[in-house]
């Protein structure tokens, strides 16, 4: 993975920010894997897209998150740091294809399914419940389904099916939803909850840019300097100019 420049925060930054998260995400890979097209990261699953983004946000911000979550029962906010290695739950592939494998269900069905994608998500986004999404994600992500051998409707598929199915795709996938265990210190209540990479590395990504053009602006009007001047300086020097100028 290269190297990420003020430029390219900057640009990712700029592009994204009225992007929806899904988007915004590829976005950000884009700055980390530019020898993948937008339909390439598009098609890497989910914990393959989120693995990445966890090794970007390390080279970027190191190698601890800082941040807080509310208790469900007493409103409390808790603050907690945690180890980017602690939420790799495997490691991420190089591979571009999508990956396929069988599930032979109760009974004699066969599915033949991939693993959900950035556009898997962004097509569930209008479902009106978990259910619906969950159904519109097997229609999607299964290549084909068979019953003693002869072809058998994916649109029909019970019930049971689909949440064995559902199973598979989070054990085949386990980067695609990384659980935080929580006990509040108030009221002692214990909680689980998904830890959102997009939405942390780009609240941080945010703040950077921010900060970023702050000492711009301030080191444009000092020196005369251009913008791209300043870009181009290590973050080392731009803070002992800052030092001077304030």
């Amino acid at each position: 993975m290269p190297p990420v420049s003020a430029h390219d925060l900057l640009r990712a930054w700029e592009v994204g920010e009225d992007q929806h998260p899904i988007d915004r995400a590829l976005t950000l890979l884009s700055v980390a894997c530019p020898e993948l097209t937008w339909d390439e990261l598009a098609a890497l699953s989910v914990g393959q897209r989120d693995a990445r983004l966890l090794t970007l946000r390390e080279r970027i911000f190191g190698p601890r998150l800082n941040a807080s979550a509310e208790c469900p029962r007493c409103a409390d906010r808790l603050e907690f740091a945690v180890a980017v290695a602690d939420l790799r739950e495997g490691m991420e592939s190089d591979e571009g294809k999508e990956p396929q494998e069988d599930l032979a269900t109760n009974g004699d069905l066969v599915l033949r399914f991939r693993l959900p994608n950035s556009r898997d998500l962004a097509a569930v986004l209008s479902c009106r419940d978990s259910a619906e999404a969950r159904n519109l994600l097997a229609l999607r992500c299964v290549l084909r389904a068979t019953r003693d051998g002869a072809p058998a409707d994916v649109d029909e598929l019970p019930a049971e099916a689909i949440a064995e199915l559902a199973r598979r795709m989070a054990e085949r996938d386990p980067q695609a939803e990384v659980l935080l265990d929580f006990r509040c210190p108030m009221c002692k209540h214990e909680w689980r909850a998904p830890f959102d990479i997009v939405a942390f590395f780009w609240t941080e990504m945010a703040t950077q840019a921010k900060r970023l053009l702050r000492e711009v602006h301030t080191l444009a009007r000092a020196y005369g300097w251009r913008e791209a001047d300043i870009l181009e300086m290590s973050a080392r020097r731009r803070q002992i100019y800052l030092e001077m100028v304030t």
